[in-house]
């Protein structure tokens, strides 16, 4: 592990136990790293195991979820080897989360500035009431509210005002690793686009690194270092971005994502969605999940399942028999033992 690695997940698995049999294997040996102020997309379709990632990734997993494999660990340390009180200590402070949901993440009963309050209280108890409501206030102000919306209900705030609440909140302990799973969801794309320049300008600012979390390829292209993209529970490519915005797609389903939204500028073209449902996650799959959706989907595609590699000399990795590189070029991810892990990227 490098010294810049500062979050990583090796070989992560999650599972549902539903209690009505087979139970649902949401997320499948995950490998992920995350370096000091990067900004770590991970992109596919709504039931691939992007959210479950998040929550395992931030040990916030709840059952029928658990953590079935693998590890996670922030600057070296294994979060799942906490106990209660050490967890405490490292949650709002080195690391945190905006939810999916803004409405749902706010108490709807209680004030903004009681909510700001309750984190400083658990967190920072040496701080004064006026110290408290001082800081909230400098909070507000950072994401572009007024420090008066500290006395207002989450009900009399707009969505997007909401969203900034949030966010807010994540960035209170100064953390050094903020995960935002979804957070322009269900906001108008004027609103999305302020949100996500003020996460910008809030992380070149501050230094702390992200992991965001969406469906929205295209939107990833823009504000992401580095791309992870999902299907059905595993990591099928991780990239440089500029590789993949450059045309440098490697594994059938990215391209397949890419083509799925308008280009912005450039010539118009036909979008072409992906036919097909993703697999039962419940099921085991013999060979490559995406095989039956796929367009150069092959014999060995059905019988044999893919292992995510490393392309070349590139910063590139493909779980896919078939993707376009030169055989030659293909070589296995190196072990742990060699700084880096099977499965995923270093």
């Amino acid at each position: 592990m490098t010294d810049d690695i500062l979050l990583a997940a090796h070989h992560v698995d999650v599972v549902y136990d539903t209690g009505e049999g087979t139970p649902t294997h949401a997320v499948r040996d995950v490998a992920v790293e995350l370096r000091r102020g990067e900004l770590l997309g991970i992109a596919g379709e709504s039931g691939c195991g992007k959210s479950t990632l998040a929550y395992a990734l931030t040990r916030l997993l709840q059952p029928p979820a658990r953590l079935a494999a693998g590890t996670v660990t922030l600057d070296g340390q294994d979060l799942y080897a906490l106990d209660r009180e050490a967890l405490r200590a490292v949650r709002w402070t080195r690391l945190s989360m905006v939810f999916q949901s803004a409405m749902n993440a706010l108490n709807p009963v209680t004030t903004v500035g009681r909510q700001f309050d309750d984190i400083f209280r658990a967190h920072r108890p040496a701080m004064t009431a006026t110290e408290r409501r001082a800081k909230a206030g400098e909070l507000l102000d950072m994401v572009g509210i007024d420090p008066s919306r500290l006395r207002s209900h989450p009900h009399e705030l707009s969505g997007g005002m909401r969203q900034r609440v949030v966010i807010a909140m994540a960035l209170a302990l100064d953390p050094d690793v903020v995960v935002m799973d979804e957070p322009t969801t269900a906001l108008d794309v004027v609103v999305q686009r302020e949100i996500l320049d003020e996460i910008e300008e809030l992380r070149e600012r501050l230094g702390f690194a992200v992991i965001f979390i969406t469906h929205d390829l295209n939107l990833l292209l823009e504000i992401s270092d580095r791309l992870a993209v999902m299907y059905a529970g595993r990591i099928v490519e991780y990239a440089d971005t500029a590789r993949i915005a450059e045309g440098g797609a490697l594994h059938p389903y990215t391209r397949g994502l890419l083509r799925s939204f308008p280009a912005l500028t450039g010539d118009r073209r036909d979008l072409r969605g992906i036919p097909g449902q993703p697999p039962d996650l419940r099921l085991a799959t013999p060979g490559c999940a995406f095989a039956d959706r796929c367009e150069a989907v092959v014999e060995r595609c059905r019988a044999q399942r893919p292992e995510l590699e490393r392309v070349g000399e590139g910063l590139s990795w493909a779980a896919c028999h078939v993707a376009r590189h030169h055989p030659s070029d293909r070589q296995a991810v190196p072990t742990e033992s060699a700084g880096q892990t099977r499965g995923g990227p270093a």
